[in-house]
């Protein structure tokens, strides 16, 4: 059960690579891939949900719902799926043709979404916490890039 988890984790970073990757190489093609790649994250995010239901509380809603009460690392990892679900049912162009503008803010859900998954696995460390850390600096780098474009576009802005 643990691989899924990891592996949707990889996927949630490899999907908000792409921005960085495209801006710094100038390749807009890259950009094609992300739909892609938020999909199997999302698929293995699935998955690693559906192992739980099945290995720990039997698909017995009641136990789902008693575990996500008295675990905080099961209650952030579902938050986190939780979060995912709407971008996944939306990840269409036409949901983006209907959504228009809000899409863009829906998709934004990604963010907690990844530091919430960073959370999850953090809480799941026994012994060696060397995945957790590179993950988490990973995660970090990516959102602290992201601030600072973002930071650096608003000065633009008052400043033109």
């Amino acid at each position: 059960m643990q691989g899924t988890g990891v592996w949707a984790l990889r996927f949630l970073l490899l999907t908000l690579c792409i921005t960085p990757l495209r801006r710094w190489f100038g390749r807009p093609a890259i950009i094609r891939h992300r739909r892609q790649l938020g999909l199997w994250m999302f698929s293995y995010a699935t998955l690693h949900l559906a192992l739980f239901a099945q290995a720990y509380v039997g698909w017995s809603a009641p136990l789902l719902w008693e575990e996500l009460a008295e675990r905080p690392y099961i209650t952030v990892g579902f938050a986190a799926w939780a979060l995912l679900l709407p971008l996944a049912l939306t990840s269409s162009r036409g949901a983006q043709r209907k959504l228009r503008r809000r899409w863009l803010q829906l998709h934004r859900l990604i963010y907690p979404a990844l530091v919430f998954a960073c959370l999850h696995l953090w809480w799941q460390v026994r012994s060696d916490a060397g995945e957790a850390l590179f993950y988490s600096a990973v995660a970090l780098l990516l959102l602290g890039l992201r601030l600072y474009w973002r930071i650096n576009e608003r000065k633009r802005a008052r400043a033109a």
